[in-house]
């Protein structure tokens, strides 16, 4: 089990362990093996002094392991109070034991735009091969994702035209006791039409304040967004008894899956954006989803539109909407 410790103060730093005082000579030790009891207490006073860790932790070094960094070898550190081990956190140890570093490897060999696919969401704006992908996780309960929301689409339409294609993934909040069942219910339109999705999409985002009525029930929001996507539905000529099924058998599965998918990319609040990979937290400015759009047709070999004449208008509030314990 993973147990809260403090982060690190910089995520990449090079400390010499001889910085902690006047040491003898340390010799060299083979790769792979138990620390020398003395080397060991200097790595640990390190990183406890540096990173803030309290004193109520303990703090076990591993051995020696073979590193792909010339000169280093990686040694392996956990976390421990209350009988509760966070995971190893790697370091690396230089093969003279006089200097710890620690860094993050990330790979960049694919395509950022892979990272979210699109496939099988209704889509506006672009076709599939539309130069720039934008993925938000949305939550039809969160004010700030109406805030995003109602700016989005007249912005991004009216500037790029069919430069950008523009999918939703479901991300309800637990503390937003109704996202959950509307998540299911635009789904089940999302399966039979595109379009009745996206009109639902658009009236809860619109109206989310009134769906719970007066006394803000939860049980009447439900009814309410139930209502909402049988009416849809008829408006658009889907099948109303598969319609009907689907909203009555609330089958989150599939907002399940999204919610995985929302988490392994570490999002944690909504409105969250990925354009063409580049992730956007908060219903930021306008300007700040230009910038990354603009960015990204610039790496895909085009040219963006010129800016508009007007890109002050901005959300009156741009605090996201977190998941708890965030």
């Amino acid at each position: 089990m993973l147990i809260a410790v403090k982060p690190f103060r910089i995520l990449v730093f090079a400390l010499t362990l001889a910085a902690l005082g006047c040491h003898a000579q340390v010799p060299a030790e083979a790769n792979g093996g138990k620390l020398s009891p003395d080397l060991a207490r200097r790595v640990k006073v390190l990183i406890r002094s540096r990173s803030g860790v309290p004193p109520d932790y303990d703090i076990a070094v591993g051995p020696r392991t073979k590193s792909d960094v010339p000169g280093y070898d990686a040694i392996a550190v956990t976390f421990s109070s209350e009988g509760k081990t966070s995971k190893p956190v790697t370091f690396l140890l230089s093969e003279d034991g006089k200097t710890l570093a620690q860094f993050s490897k990330f790979d960049i060999s694919k395509d950022p735009k892979l990272l979210v696919s699109d496939e099988g969401r209704p889509a506006r704006g672009g076709p599939e091969n539309a130069p720039v992908l934008i993925v938000g996780f949305d939550d039809l309960e969160c004010p700030y994702c109406a805030k995003m929301h109602a700016q989005l689409f007249p912005a991004l339409t009216e500037r790029y035209k069919n430069q950008v294609r523009i999918v939703y993934k479901d991300f309800p909040l637990s503390q937003h006791p109704w996202a959950m069942h509307a998540a299911v219910d635009v789904e089940c339109m999302a399966a039979q039409s595109a379009t009745g999705y996206w009109n639902l999409v658009d009236y809860i985002h619109a109206h989310a304040a009134e769906m719970g009525g007066a006394e803000r029930s939860v049980a009447k929001a439900n009814e309410t967004i139930d209502s909402l996507t049988k009416a849809e539905g008829a408006k658009q000529k889907v099948n109303e008894g598969t319609l009907a099924a689907c909203i009555a058998k609330q089958d989150d599965t599939a907002v399940q899956v999204s919610m995985k998918l929302g988490d392994e990319l570490g999002v944690d609040s909504t409105p969250a954006l990925f354009v063409n990979g580049e992730r956007i937290v908060g219903a930021v400015p306008m300007k700040y989803v230009y910038k990354a759009i603009d960015d990204a047709l610039i790496a895909s070999g085009q040219t963006p539109p010129p800016p508009p004449p007007d890109e002050t208008v901005q959300p009156t509030e741009t605090t996201p909407a977190t998941k708890p314990g965030n």
